[in-house]
């Protein structure tokens, strides 16, 4: 408790006491600018793609992973954690090196006419990178511990591959599939590095909420900056309530099926 409370709960408590003597109406109107309602625009936009797109790559990767065999498996599963050991900020310079200027896709994208760096492509592109393990690893963990049997049984009671998927996978991975969507999103919401590097944090086009809140205290708006905290604060609890919401109904259904 003492090392949570010197690394958690000290700092957050010092933030809300700062944004106290600010005045909290006064640092929440600040988000209600244009330039701060555009940036946590932007952040939800973000969301929602990684949110859609993990909820498809997380689950049908996670079945390739755990229910078949193909010869490069255990690469791709390490290539799977390689955003959680890798920095952000690493990442946004190897993109940066591939898509940039004078970068090895350059002439393909100048053919086709698509800009990614310092564009909204960027900051899709680090998004999804830094947001890859979390529904895919949740999603392999619940089918390597129900195994295949009830999907086996369904297959020759005459069920179709689709049939199976809809009525025994996708029920037994859904509270998996939520709580990493969960991660999935608090992940978007809180990435600074990669999308700042790709993206640049131009006011109006590539800003998010994060690269906002740095470029607030910059220039010194700090009820600016406090706002946007404040909001992202907020998010990040009911994302946290959430999360062990769903996490006592997964322990729930893990120790019914025991009794059972």
């Amino acid at each position: 408790m003492f090392y949570l409370g010197a690394v958690l709960v000290c700092p957050m408590a010092a933030l809300v006491v700062e944004t106290g003597h600010i005045g909290i109406g006064v640092a929440l109107a600040a988000v209600a600018k244009p330039a701060a309602l555009s940036a946590l625009r932007m952040s939800l936009v973000l969301v929602v793609i990684a949110l859609v797109a993990n909820a498809l790559v997380g689950t049908f990767g996670a079945i390739a992973l755990v229910r078949h065999r193909f010869w490069a498996k255990g690469l791709l599963s390490a290539l799977c954690d390689l955003p959680l050991a890798v920095s952000p900020v690493m990442i946004g310079l190897a993109f940066l090196l591939l898509l940039g200027r004078g970068g090895l896709l350059t002439p393909l994208l100048d053919t086709i006419g698509v800009k990614v760096v310092f564009s909204f492509p960027g900051l899709v592109i680090a998004t999804l990178f830094v947001t890859l393990p979390f529904t895919i690893r949740e999603i392999a963990y619940v089918l390597e511990e129900i195994g295949q049997s009830e999907e086996e049984a369904a297959s020759t009671l005459g069920a179709s591959p689709w049939q199976t998927f809809f009525r025994v996978t996708l029920p037994n991975i859904r509270i998996a599939l939520g709580y990493g969507l969960l991660m999935t999103a608090a992940r978007t919401l809180g990435e600074f590095g990669a999308v700042l590097v790709l993206g640049g944090s131009i006011s109006g086009q590539t800003q998010t909420a994060t690269t906002f809140i740095q470029d607030a205290i910059e220039e010194r708006q700090l009820p600016d900056a406090y706002g946007m905290v404040l909001v992202l604060g907020i998010t990040s609890v009911t994302l946290l309530l959430g999360l062990e919401w769903i996490k006592a109904r997964r322990q729930a259904t893990t120790t019914g099926k025991a009794l059972k």
